[in-house]
């Protein structure tokens, strides 16, 4: 692992807010069906790389400190919404909870105020306006921020109006889509909805249709919240793009229009490298490892897998099985997320890890430990080092192995460098620090996760 070279890569170089240009081709159902083997392809970014007004990213170690308290309310959320499950009144399919509130339903989230990582700009109505929106694998809904805004957060592009969109549609009451949001309000005839988040921030307002533009692609009728009351977010992101397993997804939505396929590549933390995501069969490669998705009617909206065990060093720890699996209540289990930044499991698995990892690195120097992470070096010395891999065993034979800077990590530009792994009582989590780099694909329509056989 090249020391000096992680370290360089952790000198942020904002990006400047962009302001595309959307060239519209119009693709209904049955264009689309003509021009299924396209795929509509995206700049990934992460959030570190947008720049906003009064925001001082520069200095890794705030940003760092920033991305774990995040991500220690993100899973404490999900922790909390697995272990409460059994009375959940579902949402698409998810498994979302309702609380009736001002005009309508509470919905409590797959994705925590703040916990957003990554980000896409799409265009919003007709003509298109230009908005950043952060993607969640676990989250069933797709939301912008709208005018008139009787509350709302800064984002970094002009809250969207939908009196200047020629293509947006309030939703009815009575409507079939209305009917997809148990208990949803409703107020002059419109569907109302409301989107509450762990920590107290949500988005309140009213359901529609509107046209939403990927590059040169023109998606016409998504159901979005267009929300006029919201509070917190996060770095200038104008809403959220669900694409978890519910109906009411952006996955969800498109159904056989895309194929139930999507694939992306998160760029690495300080690269300034744009990823990039891709929706369609065509986002399906050829070689990648494949991994049965598993279905948790507990909590459909996330994307199981079926991890049976973890290696060092190309040997696999002794480690049981049954530590990542479902449990007949269907609590447990192992999920990958975009929006969860450290990799969670089970506290025996991670304890054999660390302590099998650490055996193989007893020549490096050890410092006390930083947020999470109990297990850290202190690298300022040294140009490059050499540390055991690590590896993740799937129940259906394949194994992914990652790259050092994937689970070795800088938490200051003065060469502290953690182990990037968590343990946790609640389920297992494949974050997206463990992801980074690794061209991942989802074909929700046949039940695969495959991995590869790109790097990015």
């Amino acid at each position: 692992m090249d020391v000096n070279e992680i370290i360089a890569s952790t000198k942020l170089h904002p990006a400047a807010v962009v302001t595309d240009n959307y060239q519209e081709l119009s693709t209904n159902k049955n264009e689309m069906k003509t021009k299924k083997k396209n795929k509509w392809k995206l700049k990934l970014l992460h959030r570190d790389v947008i720049s906003v007004v009064g925001k001082n990213h520069s200095d890794h170690k705030t940003r760092f400190h920033e991305r774990m308290k995040r991500d220690i309310i993100r899973v404490e959320s999900l922790n909390r919404r697995f272990s409460s499950g059994g009375g959940s009144t579902s949402y698409g399919g998810g498994a979302y909870s309702y609380h009736v509130e001002d005009f309508g339903s509470d919905v409590v989230s797959g994705m925590d105020q703040g916990s957003g990582e990554y980000f896409v700009r799409i265009g919003v109505g007709s003509p298109p306006r230009n908005q950043y929106m952060v993607i969640d694998s676990g989250s069933d809904i797709v939301w912008v921020q709208c005018q008139p805004c009787s509350q709302c957060y800064r984002q970094s592009d002009p809250v969207f109006n939908p009196a200047n969109s020629a293509s947006f549609a309030g939703v009815s009451c009575a409507s079939t889509v209305c009917g997809r949001l148990e208990n949803a309000g409703c107020h002059a005839g419109r569907c109302r909805y409301a989107v509450s988040y762990g920590d107290g921030s949500y988005t309140k307002g009213t359901l529609a249709l509107e046209t939403l533009t990927f590059g040169r692609t023109i998606v016409r009728n998504v159901a979005i919240g267009c929300g006029h009351r919201n509070r917190g977010m996060f770095v200038g992101a104008a809403g959220l793009l669900g694409l978890g397993g519910g109906s009411m997804s952006f996955i969800g939505q498109l159904g056989g229009q895309t194929g139930g396929a999507f694939g992306y590549c998160l760029v690495s933390r300080g690269s300034g490298a744009d990823g990039s995501m891709v929706f369609g069969r065509r986002a399906i490669p050829s070689g990648a490892v494949w991994v049965p998705l598993i279905r948790n009617p507990r909590a459909p909206s996330f994307y199981f897998v079926g991890l049976a065990g973890l290696g060092v060093g190309g040997a696999r720890i002794p480690v049981s099985q049954n530590v990542f699996q479902l449990s007949d209540s269907e609590y447990g289990g192992v999920i990958m997320d975009t929006g969860t930044a450290v990799t969670r499991l089970p506290t025996a698995a991670y304890e054999a890890l660390r302590d099998t990892f650490l055996a193989g690195t007893a020549n490096l120097p050890r410092t006390s430990r930083v947020s999470l992470f109990d297990t850290c070096y202190n690298l300022y010395d040294f140009a490059m080092v050499r540390v055991p891999t690590v590896s993740f065993y799937f129940t259906s034979g394949p194994v992914l192995t990652l790259p050092a800077r994937n689970f070795l990590i800088p938490v200051d530009d003065k060469g502290t460098f953690c182990f990037a792994f968590a343990p946790t009582s609640g389920p297992g989590i494949i974050g997206n620090i463990q992801q980074e780099g690794i061209q991942i694909s989802v074909d929700g329509a046949n039940g695969f996760v495959g991995f590869g056989p790109n790097t990015c």
